[in-house]
Formats: C-alpha cells, structure tokens, sequence
C-alpha cells in the first residue's frame, strides 16, 4: 500500500467546479494584482479570525516581515522566539537587523516554554514572537500578561495554525499581529505563495498596507522604504474558495489523529502528540516521538509510506545562527525533538485503512 505524506488531488477534486470559474474570470479580465478578490479575502479573513483587520501578503515569511517592520523593530533590537520551528521565524528577525533570543520548548507539546520568557528578558526586547506549531496554539494567557507587563509586541507566528483555538480564540487574534502563511501543504494552502497578517489596531493596518508596497499607499508616493509583498488575485480566488471547506477539513484531520492516537496507545516506544486543555488543535502536522528516529523513517520509505522530519537541526545550531552565540545543550529539548520526531500523514481524504497501515508498520517495527 501506498500512503503518501499529502495527496493534495482530493482536495482540488472537492473545489475544481468552483475555483476553475474563478481563476477564468481573473484570466479573462486580466485583473491579477490585488483588487476585489484580494479585498474580498482579507473581510473573510478577518471576520474568521476575530480581528478588526486582514492583510493579504506574498507569503507567510513576508507577513512575519511586514509586521517586524509595521512595529518599528529593527537593528540590534530582541524579539524572544523559540528555536524549534521553520526557518523563516528567527530569519525574518534578522533580516530587520534584530537578534532572536530563544527560549526552550515543551516536552510534550515542542511549543515555546512561557515560563522562561521573563528570563530572556534585556533592555534590549521589544517584542515575543510565539510559534503555534504543528497546529497548536502558545500559552498565551500568560504569555499575553508578561508582554503586557514589559510593554512588549507580540507577533503570532501562525503560519501553521489558522482555525486553531485557546480557550475559543482563533489564533492570531491576541498579539499586535498575527501572521499566516497560504504554502500549499498548508491545511488552508494556495495554488502557489500566499501569506496574511490580521490586526485589530487600524493605524496599524495603514502602517502594513503601505509597506505592503514599497512603503506608500499612493502610487509613486513613498512614505518608507517598503517590500513588494502583494498576495495576488488568483491566490486571493483560491482561498476564498476553500476557506468554507476548512472547518470540515480540520475536523477530518482531528479524527484521524484521534484514530493515530487509539492505535497507539498501547505501544510504550512511541510518543503521540498532546492537546493541551483549552485548546483547539488542527494537526497541520501529525508528529510522534520515537528513539529510533532515523530509522524508522528509512524503514516507512520501504514500506511506501510518506513521512518528515519537522526540524532535523535546531535553528540555534544553524550555521546562519552561529553570531548568536548559542551552543549544542542551551535548548536540551528542542535539540531532543530535532532529533527524535517525524511527522505522519495526517489528510482528512486518508483512509481509515491507510491510517491502520501506517500505525501497523510502525508499531511492528517499534516492537520488533
């Protein structure tokens, strides 16, 4: 049997009929560069997540970017972050000429440990940029309650986390910015690059508009120094078309992490993911812990099985890194996860026999 890591063929199956008229029209009318369908996203957008404002963008990374900027964070400024998570996180803050400064994570959850953020505190830090990984939201009670108490900015990386909850608020409604991204292995993806911030605070939406375009809102008329960060129309179409599937989707990938979870309860060598209370997970990814990592996933290759590593090397051991000053040990459990996790197919379109092979093959091999 053939799993595959993501089969992205179903899903268009379920839209074709409606995104191909779509992606017409725009053809047609030769209208591909913002516009009404972009404007049209960013009001569903917007009212999906619970904030005032959405900004369609040319990508997850960009949207970290605009909102770095947007917040006037820049050189030699600190932004706590976590080192277990996409490149793009920590990358985005260098790029704006501030340091990352990060804390450990969770054993069961690999998100960001809120009870290490005031030590990584300096008079340096402007802001916190949490990662809702794999599809789970940060503590972010009391991360909110420590950046209010060290006047600090948050900026919610949620690029893989759009529909997930805490306490019933989406992310990316708590921080000054939230940030998501529209990569097509996302759970809500596009047909190419797109990214979104949301925003409650409307100087702050103006701010992000104009740098969305090289830094002024009227043509030629440049207040800053901006990127070209438009999400275009065809992307815009795209999402707005899916996005009343996503609720069905996301349901289809809980219950088959909830079927995962079943099949592996009994099998002591593997970890499976944690859903903390209070929260709202999408399993954007589907990661286990096992102790023979490499192994396993060389083994589910043979046995025709798609499968990820979700992060093989923490980014404090990045090369790119290396000025942070950071050493192997500082973040015990991030480097553990890096080297222990590997993520499953996780799909609402996979079969419940498809799941049952995956957890057979792993727990034989495990057991073995």
């Amino acid at each position: 049997m053939k799993v595959p890591l993501l089969d992205l063929k179903p899903q268009y199956a379920q839209i074709k009929d409606k995104v191909i008229p779509e992606l017409l029209d725009i053809i047609e009318n030769q209208a591909f560069i913002l516009g009404p369908r972009v404007d049209k996203l960013e009001s569903e957008i917007s009212q999906y997540i619970g904030t005032k404002h959405a900004l369609g963008c040319s990508s997850g990374t960009d949207a970290l970017l605009l909102a770095l900027m947007a917040l006037d964070i820049g050189r030699d400024d600190e932004v706590i972050t976590t080192p277990y998570t996409f490149f793009a996180t920590a990358g985005s803050i260098a790029r704006v000429g501030a340091v990352a400064r990060f804390v450990d994570i969770e054993p069961d959850t690999y998100l960001m440990r809120v009870d290490q953020i005031e030590k990584a505190i300096t008079p340096k830090t402007k802001a916190i940029m949490p990662v809702h990984l794999f599809g789970q939201c940060v503590d972010m009670k009391p991360l909110m309650e420590i950046a209010k108490k060290h006047n600090l900015k948050v900026i919610e990386d949620a690029c893989q986390a759009i529909g997930s909850k805490y306490d019933g608020t989406q992310a990316g409604a708590f921080g000054e910015v939230g940030c998501f991204s529209f990569f097509p292995s996302k759970n809500l993806g596009c047909f190419g690059d797109g990214g979104l911030c949301t925003t409650s605070d409307s100087a702050l939406q103006e701010r992000l508009k104009g740098l969305r375009v090289h830094g002024g809102v009227v043509q030629y008329q440049h207040q800053e120094i901006g990127l070209n960060a438009r999400i275009d129309a065809i992307q815009a179409a795209v999402i707005s078309v899916k996005l009343p599937l996503l609720a069905g989707w996301t349901e289809g990938r809980r219950h088959n992490a909830s079927l995962y979870n079943k099949l592996f309860a009994d099998n002591k060598k593997v970890v499976t993911p944690v859903e903390k209370s209070g929260r709202y997970h999408i399993y954007n990814q589907y990661v286990i812990r096992v102790d023979n990592r490499d192994a396993l996933k060389a083994h589910l290759g043979e046995k025709g099985i798609g499968c990820s590593v979700y992060y093989p090397l923490s980014l404090h051991q990045q090369n790119c890194f290396a000025n942070l000053g950071y050493r192997q040990g500082d973040f015990p459990e991030s480097e553990r996860a890096a080297a222990t996790t590997i993520a499953l197919p996780i799909f609402s379109e996979l079969s419940e026999e498809q799941i049952r092979y995956v957890a057979e093959t792993i727990n034989a091999f495990t057991n073995a």
